[in-house]
């Protein structure tokens, strides 16, 4: 998976931008509602969504496999400590989070890395912690092309493997890790014109007292 991003991630930011997701500006309204400060956010990238957190006062922590955007990120002021890494590496810090976010990375996960993942968040989570994973639909259009490898997992024409959930994959693997609620949402690609938008599902849980 490195040398997949490293080889395309100057061409993917570009296609991306700098904006935040809308996903993300949710997420942020919601932890600063709930009081959250300090949060993980596995899979930074570039950084587009930790500003966001950054400039509302929360404290952010990185984890990103590419070096290289962990370098586009300090060229684009996200001056903040960020683990280089995968995520399947998890943990990097023996440190609690009040919250978690995570954008579009779950999905790119086989079955046993997604279970230890979610875990390892948790596991990271102080109680009454939040932790809230975007990830992609079976709505979404490129839902069963490519070759299939599993159930609702299969793998595109340039190599991508992505598993697509629906509510019951949602609720099997996150109901036992405080699974609160999730909705559908679409995320409009703002500099991808004459795209169609993403089918995402917006996951949140909660670690109880």
């Amino acid at each position: 998976m490195t040398e997949f991003w490293e080889s395309s991630f100057i061409e993917k930011q570009t296609m991306w931008g700098f904006e935040p997701t809308d996903s993300a500006i949710v997420t942020k309204d919601f932890f600063l509602e709930k009081n959250v400060k300090d949060i993980l956010v596995p899979g930074i990238g570039y950084g587009r969504n930790a500003k966001v957190f950054i400039e509302s006062g929360i404290n952010v922590t990185g984890i990103e496999i590419s070096q290289t955007a962990i370098d586009l990120a300090r060229e684009n002021g996200i001056d903040i400590g960020i683990f280089h890494g995968s995520v399947t590496d998890m943990p990097f810090d023996n440190k609690c989070y009040d919250g978690i976010f995570c954008y579009a990375l779950i999905h790119l996960l086989n079955h046993r890395e997604r279970e230890k993942f979610i875990k390892d968040c948790y596991d990271q989570l102080k109680p009454n912690g939040f932790m809230i994973f975007t990830t992609v639909s079976k709505k979404a259009p490129m839902f069963g092309k490519g070759k299939q490898l599993d159930k609702d997992y299969f793998e595109t024409m340039d190599g991508v493997k992505i598993f697509f959930y629906d509510s019951d994959s949602i609720t099997q693997e996150f109901e036992k890790y405080g699974l609160v609620e999730f909705s559908e949402m679409d995320e409009p690609n703002k500099n991808m014109q004459n795209k169609p938008s993403i089918n995402f599902i917006m996951v949140k849980c909660k670690k109880e007292l």
